[in-house]
C-alpha cells in the first residue's frame, strides 16, 4: 500500500485509459494514478476501443490534445458512443487552450492543463469519478 492512498480507492472497480499519442505523458499519468485506480495507457483510439470491448470500459478517458487536433472534436462524441457514461478530460498545454475548451463544448467533462503534478491530477479524476480527494498523511509516532 502507498502512504496517502485510501484503500476505498485503491480497490475502487472503475478504471481510466489514458490516450496520448506522447509516451511520456501517458507513462506519468500511469504512474501518478496506478495507486488509486486502474489505469491503462493506450496511443490511439483505436487501441482504446479494441481494449474497452465486453468488460473493460473505461469510466474516464483522459484524451491527449494532439489527438482531438487529428481527428477532430468529433471524437469526443466518438468516445462517449463507444464507452456509454464515460467522462473524457483533455490533457492539455497552455497554449492548446482553445482546441481543449472547442473539446469541452462537444462534450468533454473538463481539461487537466500541464505541468500535471500528481496532487492536481488525482483530484480532477477523484472529482470527475465523484470521489473525496486524497487521503490525509498521517503522521506515525514511535514514542508512546
Amino acid at each position: 500500500m502507498q502512504i496517502g492512498v485510501e484503500t476505498a480507492k485503491a480497490v475502487d472497480q472503475r478504471r481510466v485509459f489514458v490516450i496520448d499519442e506522447d509516451e511520456i505523458t501517458r507513462a506519468a499519468l500511469q504512474f501518478m494514478l496506478h495507486d488509486e485506480i486502474e489505469t491503462h495507457e493506450l496511443a490511439t483510439p483505436e487501441e482504446a476501443y479494441a481494449k474497452g470491448v465486453d468488460w473493460l470500459k473505461p469510466d474516464v478517458v483522459l484524451l491527449g490534445v494532439s489527438l482531438v487536433k487529428a481527428h477532430g472534436v468529433a471524437l469526443i462524441g466518438e468516445l462517449c458512443a463507444r464507452f456509454p457514461g464515460v467522462r473524457v478530460l483533455v490533457v492539455t498545454d497552455k497554449s492548446d487552450e482553445t482546441t481543449a475548451v472547442e473539446a469541452m463544448k462537444a462534450g468533454a467533462a473538463g481539461a487537466v492543463v500541464k505541468p500535471l503534478t500528481l496532487e492536481g491530477v488525482r483530484k480532477k479524476v477523484d472529482t470527475i469519478l465523484g470521489r473525496g480527494g486524497a487521503a490525509p498523511l498521517v503522521q506515525l509516532s514511535l514514542m508512546k
